[in-house]
């Protein structure tokens, strides 16, 4: 009895060791495990922000269309922070994953709190949010973000995006980066742009099956409108 006692008990030991070794690389493999995500509307958004007393700077660049040299994209990313305090500055993208969001890992391990502000397509969608983001607010909009159509109104993620940030920084990007870059040029916020390709090879795909031309050109809407400044 005492022997099955003893080995029911070194038994358990195994299993809590292994249990924590797992916790263990979980925190120092994925980032932060606590990430806070909430529906918010765009004075929610406003109100957190004003309760943080920090500046707030925000990347925008490509998501789903990748990076066609990631490094290049992390390193001029990376050069960027450097240039911030993180104990006084908020680093806020997209809240995904993919493309731009892989700043959010450097963001983390330089200290910065971090926040994403996203539509509510990306739940329709599934997009996998970043595990490095300590903050996340889904904005209820019918579109990714930009310009509402036939106008130059920007949508409600758009304008939670622009409206809480005090610089803007594009790494290449598309139509929703290129119209948050210009509206808040057009508010006279600070903005920098940084020209990249989209990963050539999923450009040619998505153009593959939507049933158009293959793209010659690959920096995307925003290097379009930036080309001159």
């Amino acid at each position: 009895m005492k022997l099955k006692l003893h080995q029911s008990l070194r038994l358990r030991d195994i299993v809590l060791g292994l249990i924590s070794l797992w916790l263990f690389s979980c925190s120092t493999t994925t980032g932060n495990l606590t990430t806070k995500v909430d529906d918010a509307t765009v004075d929610d958004i406003k109100s957190f922000f004003d309760s943080q007393k920090k500046d707030v700077v925000t990347f925008v660049g490509y998501s789903g269309a990748e990076y066609e040299d990631k490094a290049v994209m992390l390193e001029k990313a990376g050069h960027i922070l450097d240039e911030f305090e993180p104990s006084k500055t908020i680093v806020n993208i997209g809240a995904t994953l993919q493309g731009i969001g892989a700043v959010y890992e450097l963001a983390k391990r330089r200290g910065f709190t971090t926040t994403g502000i996203v539509s509510t397509q990306a739940k329709k969608y599934d997009a996998e949010l970043s595990p490095y983001v300590d903050y996340v607010f889904y904005v209820e909009d019918t579109t990714w973000g930009g310009f509402i159509e036939g106008g130059d109104r920007l949508s409600p993620t758009s304008t939670a995006m622009v409206e809480n940030s005090d610089v803007l920084i594009g790494i290449g990007g598309g139509e929703v980066g290129r119209d948050e870059l210009m509206a808040a040029k057009r508010l006279g916020k600070k903005i920098r742009f940084i020209p990249a390709d989209m990963n050539h090879q999923k450009a040619r795909e998505k153009a593959f099956k939507k049933g158009v031309p293959a793209p010659t050109h690959f920096g995307g809407a925003a290097a379009e409108a930036f080309k001159h400044q």
